[in-house]
């Protein structure tokens, strides 16, 4: 079975700011202009794509970018990702093959919705990959104080102390 060393190596992988390691694979070409846009400092690409491997210990920590985020599930084991809605409900979803056992092979995270990503328990590592949207800028990214959001979500205090850098 292929590891975690062959996946940061075949797919020239990066570490990510927010946890795990990435490669954009896709920025598209198209220009969305700012005065279209409503919440964004600037212009955007029509689209972005990236590979994000995740291993086990590691984790996404709770952050949210402007745009909607669909994952794509891709190899290794479950990868569980933690949403905090803005209707301050819960949900965790697990991205992986085992759609009898309600895993899904994607998901998109709303825009501007608070979330964080870990392996399962009983996982090595995941290959996943992100979508996005308008297309990702790191000036629409924001990381979160655990403090605040704790306070914004009391019920998922602890998680959320787990899982904020």
């Amino acid at each position: 079975m292929k590891d975690v060393a062959f996946y940061i190596k075949h797919l020239n992988l990066i570490p990510h700011p927010e946890g795990g390691y990435y490669k954009e694979t896709y920025r598209s070409k198209g220009i969305i202009p700012a005065i279209a846009l409503e919440n964004f400092s600037g212009e955007r690409n029509y689209s972005t794509a990236i590979y994000y491997l995740l291993e086990q210990g590691d984790f996404s920590a709770f952050h949210k970018i402007k745009s909607d985020e669909c994952w794509h599930y891709y190899a290794g084991n479950t990868l569980l990702i933690h949403v905090l809605h803005n209707n301050k409900n819960y949900e965790c979803v697990q991205l992986g093959a085992d759609i009898d056992k309600d895993e899904t092979l994607q998901y998109v995270v709303p825009a501007n919705t608070w979330f964080a990503a870990e392996c399962a328990a009983n996982s090595r590592f995941v290959v996943s990959g992100c979508t996005v949207a308008p297309g990702f800028d790191f000036a629409d990214f924001e990381m979160v104080d655990k403090n605040i959001l704790s306070s914004a979500f009391p019920h998922q205090k602890e998680l959320i102390e787990r899982l904020c850098r």
